[in-house]
């Protein structure tokens, strides 16, 4: 009777330690899967940081085999399609005024914008990205700046009288990178503006509408069978029309279209800030109050500077 009674005590704890087994699996794993959660999010936020880091040094990786310093441009093949990001721009000056318009020109081809601007004038990088040539170019571009940008444009400042940046630093849409100039192969003032892909120009007027201050769009879709049509469409909507400028005699043709001379504009003046320097020393060194420095350049007496900020002070 005992052995009876021992068996079927030992038959319900093997019954019940058995039941209990998968009970006790799924618990665990109910436990792990927030783990998992986690783990993946590390893991997701690491390739995020690997590939900003990755983009930081060499924009664009994906359209262009390497990064240099010798070449302002060298044609690659383009792509069939190429989705070009627009947004988060600036326009790399607030003129309107386009005095020569992108394709054929005087027997060749003209690749870029010509826009004007008066010496001294502030030209911004129309996009983030990597400066990769500041240079000077007696028989072309005069003193020119190339921006390489994480969209896959490639962007360049020709004519300036001063550039403000250095090769492979990185910059942010918007931040000064030079003056307007008439320096190279240039017969007055202006700033020629070019868009490249794979070192190929593109009509900026796809993208920028200088007399609207703003982009076309969110995006640009580039396809290269339709291109040529679309590059002279953007030219007879957002070019010099009829030989001359947008209502060239219009106050809102030009941001600073009350200074009558360029010679006026040469009061706008810029310092680069180098390692040690202060706001204090900085005021000494140009002769010009803190608060003044301040109010042009919308900053606060205890900011820290950092190298290589550009500070208006004029």
């Amino acid at each position: 009777m005992n052995l009876k009674k021992t068996l079927k005590k030992f038959t319900i704890s093997m019954l019940l330690a058995v039941a209990s087994i998968p009970v006790h699996g799924q618990d665990l794993l109910a436990r792990q899967a927030p783990v998992d959660r986690k783990m993946a999010a590390v893991d997701t936020i690491m390739l995020r940081n690997i590939a900003a880091r990755e983009e930081a040094e060499s924009p664009a990786t994906d359209l262009y085999a390497g990064w240099d310093n010798r070449y302002a441009h060298r044609a690659t093949e383009l792509p069939e399609h190429y989705k070009i990001d627009l947004r988060h721009f600036c326009m790399p000056t607030t003129s309107r005024v386009i005095t020569s318009n992108f394709g054929s020109r005087w027997g060749r081809q003209h690749k870029g914008l010509d826009i004007k601007v008066y010496i001294g004038d502030t030209i911004r990088a129309a996009f983030s990205g990597k400066v990769r040539i500041v240079r000077y170019e007696g028989g072309g571009y005069g003193k020119y700046i190339v921006i390489r940008h994480n969209n896959g444009l490639e962007t360049i400042y020709g004519h300036l009288s001063k550039q403000l940046v250095d090769e492979n630093q990185e910059v942010r849409a918007g931040e000064v990178i030079g003056l307007g100039g008439n320096t190279g192969r240039s017969t007055g003032s202006h700033l020629h503006f070019e868009t490249r892909l794979c070192g190929v120009a593109l009509n900026p007027a796809l993208m920028f509408d200088f007399r609207e201050q703003d982009v076309t769009g969110d995006y640009y879709a580039f396809d290269r069978s339709t291109y040529d049509s679309e590059s002279a469409a953007a030219t007879r909507a957002r070019g010099k029309k009829d030989g001359s400028s947008y209502a060239s005699n219009s106050r809102n043709d030009y941001a600073t279209n009350d200074r009558a001379t360029s010679g006026l504009t040469d009061q706008v003046q810029y310092h680069k800030v180098t390692k040690g320097e202060t706001l204090a020393s900085i005021s000494k060194k140009l002769g010009v109050s803190i608060d003044k420095i301040c109010k042009l350049n919308h900053i606060s007496k205890t900011m820290r500077l950092r190298p290589g900020q550009i500070l208006r002070y004029s």
